[in-house]
């Protein structure tokens, strides 16, 4: 963790990922995160991956250094301290985080009613407030229909939830965004984040959406070749699967040295009238000419002989693991990797868990927080942010309107 963002206050009505997400980046980053759930849990308290004692690996990790309070958001009493703690005074307050509905009892002109600088990002489904997750957004998108096997014909779901944690991250950008403009203008604002508009706009800036109207159709599927350049996975002599990848000058010719392949590929440059290390589409368009020299030349070695020329030789290249073989033998990517620290964790277990992807030069990285227990900072928040008495907040407990750790475990 960083503290860069010390002072900053978040509060987090949210479930699942892209909310959650947000609120992480924030909290990794410094600012103070204060979740609220219904008593018992949102829906997202017991998502799988599950321990062993059914505690969620996955709630546990999307809301690692956040504060924790337990409201019964299904009465009256208990949606109004949700909204007060929303919009609770504070120069470095005032900033909301949910995937409430926008018409609900946390509308922005509910929010804004009770503080006029409220900043709300509110992550959605569709645009026009219909229901969507992940899963069903990337479905309307088209992407299915380009991923698998070449003879493929249905559609090929990946397992990355990528719209929810681009979501969560363009989210927690249009927050402290909003935060710099009411520094200077004084204004709040309600940002919506609706998961559509981020395919639809993410597409549209990588040109795929230009690709299709151009070209009046969809592009093929092509199993994992990369399109627009070389690349693809091939398998080494000792049965080691590889993704090498030459999109560049410098790692065209590198491949070609470790693989003597420029004597070969000349020839067919020399047929065809073209140059590959110029033009990088020209190797993918010709890719089928060029795929079986490189199965040959990389069929010949093993992955021990190969691994160490092709990093001399500036090659880009990865070899394919099992998240398993990544997360216990890949000391570049996890074991090593600074950015984990191994945690006790409110499942009862203890594993290493990442802190921020971004690493500030210069900074060190500070002890990283778990997640907390439901529930856990309930008497502190209502205390601290509300101001209430511990007379009031005993009521709160007795008349079922909050909950601590106790009747949540």
């Amino acid at each position: 963790m960083y503290d860069i963002l010390k002072g900053l206050r978040v509060v987090e009505g949210s479930a699942f990922i892209a909310g959650p997400s947000c609120g992480l980046h924030l909290a990794q980053m410094g600012a103070e995160v204060i979740r609220f759930d219904n008593i018992g849990g949102g829906p997202d308290f017991r998502r799988w991956p599950v321990a062993d004692n059914g505690s969620s690996l996955y709630w546990e990790g999307l809301n690692k250094g956040k504060k924790s309070i337990a409201i019964n958001l299904s009465s009256p009493q208990g949606r109004e301290l949700a909204l007060a703690l929303a919009t609770a005074p504070g120069e470095d307050a005032g900033l909301f985080l949910t995937n409430y509905p926008a018409d609900g009892f946390l509308s922005f002109d509910a929010l804004r009613a009770r503080r006029a600088d409220i900043i709300c990002a509110r992550v959605m489904g569709w645009a026009d407030g219909a229901p969507a997750v992940d899963y069903t957004v990337n479905a309307a998108s088209g992407l299915p229909m380009m991923t698998g096997p070449v003879e493929g014909a249905g559609p090929v779901n990946h397992v990355l939830p990528a719209w929810d944690l681009l979501g969560g991250a363009y989210a927690a950008f249009a927050l402290l965004a909003a935060e710099r403009d009411r520094r200077r203008s004084g204004a709040g604002r309600e940002i919506r984040i609706p998961l559509s508009d981020l395919v639809a706009s993410s597409l549209s800036h990588i040109g795929a959406v230009a690709e299709v109207l151009a070209a009046g159709g969809d592009r093929p599927r092509m199993g994992n070749d990369l399109f627009g350049a070389f690349g693809r996975d091939f398998l080494t002599s000792d049965g080691e699967r590889v993704m090498v990848v030459a999109i560049t000058p410098r790692q065209w010719t590198g491949l070609l040295k470790v693989l003597s392949l420029a004597a070969p590929v000349a020839a067919i440059e020399a047929e065809l009238g073209v140059s590959f290390t110029a033009d990088e589409g020209q190797r993918f368009l010709h890719r089928q000419r060029l795929f079986p020299l490189f199965e040959a030349a990389i069929g010949k070695g093993t992955l021990a002989q190969l691994a160490p020329a092709f990093d001399a030789s500036g090659v880009t290249w990865g070899r394919y693991q099992t998240l398993h073989q990544a997360v216990t033998g890949d000391r570049r990517l996890f074991m090593d990797n600074p950015l984990f620290q191994t945690l006790s964790h409110p499942s009862g277990q203890r594993y290493a868990a990442s802190g921020p992807a971004a690493t500030l030069t210069g900074a060190d990285r500070l002890p990283l927080m778990p997640a907390p227990r439901l529930g856990q900072h309930t008497d502190e928040v209502l205390a601290g942010l509300l101001g209430l008495g511990s007379g009031e907040i005993g009521r709160l407990h007795d008349d079922g309107i909050v909950a601590g750790v106790e009747k949540n475990t």
